[in-house]
């Protein structure tokens, strides 16, 4: 390794599966308003009942950030970022960071480069693994995002994330902090772009929704999405459309240059401790 750049050098395993954790979450702190504005725009309608009592009306992005800053406090957009943070470093360390030692499993012995059907079941592979792993910290992250904060009549109903994951547990059991929604995520993960958001936004909007209700709200994603349809039209599948469609742009340009630079300066530090000199 001697007289070799950092760019040179494959990065290991431990360096990518740190550094796509690391650099996902950077990138969840520069566009999480984004993440919380998309949510709050997706609930919007959800309780009408409950949101005119309040008295708070979302409009577009802009609006939607500003309402939260101006009735709930500057700290608002950022409500759940600690799930957040919690489930970056555990999806993405997965997705990511675990992806080309996944695809090297599969790929035979001897073969020069990986077929698209070897790609396609890595990818699947680390996206169920990063599901599973990651699935009560995204549970934990909505249910902060979806909750106002309005003084007496606030619907807060956790101290901090960790008293989230200890409620969640002890009232829904841990089922409840596994709310089924791996094809909200799967289409999420593989998609980019305008496309994914077009594809992906009914599946997010439906599980925003079900991970943010109450115990007996909904039976399932199927009658969460039916009641949406028969109260608030085919429209509300695409609430929250543009901050969604911001954040997943923005998101992914910062994530994976971010990813880049963490790669290379990790290997600099790996290749000075392993440096005689």
């Amino acid at each position: 390794m001697v007289g070799l750049k950092p760019s040179d050098v494959p990065p290991t395993t431990a360096v990518k599966f740190l550094g796509a954790g690391t650099a996902a979450c950077f990138a969840d702190l520069l566009t999480f308003p984004l993440d919380t504005a998309k949510v709050r725009l997706q609930i919007q309608g959800e309780n009408q009942a409950a949101q005119a009592a309040r008295g708070v009306q979302y409009r577009g992005v802009v609006g939607t950030i500003l309402t939260m800053v101006r009735t709930e406090g500057l700290r608002s957009p950022y409500n759940g970022l600690v799930a957040g943070l919690h489930r970056q470093m555990s999806f993405a360390s997965i997705r990511i960071g675990l992806y080309d030692s996944v695809k090297q499993i599969y790929t035979p012995k001897g073969a020069d480069h990986s077929s698209i059907a070897t790609r396609i079941l890595a990818g699947c592979t680390t996206g169920a693994m990063a599901v599973t792993c990651a699935q009560p910290t995204d549970v934990v992250k909505i249910r902060f995002q979806a909750s106002v904060a309005l003084g007496p009549g606030s619907d807060r109903k956790y101290s901090g994330t960790m008293d989230a994951y200890r409620t969640i547990a002890r009232e829904e059991g841990l089922r409840g902090l596994w709310k089924d929604n791996f094809p909200c995520h799967f289409v999420s993960a593989f998609g980019a772009g305008f496309c994914a958001t077009v594809v992906a936004s009914p599946v997010d909007v439906v599980k925003t929704r079900y991970m943010n209700s109450p115990p007996g709200q909904y039976r399932s994603p199927l009658h969460c999405m039916l009641k949406m349809v028969v109260h608030e039209g085919p429209t509300a599948f695409y609430k929250g459309f543009t901050p969604s469609f911001l954040r997943l742009g923005s998101w992914n340009v910062t994530m994976f240059v971010t990813y880049e630079q963490m790669q290379r300066a990790l290997m600099k530090v790996q290749m000075l401790r392993e440096s005689p000199f």
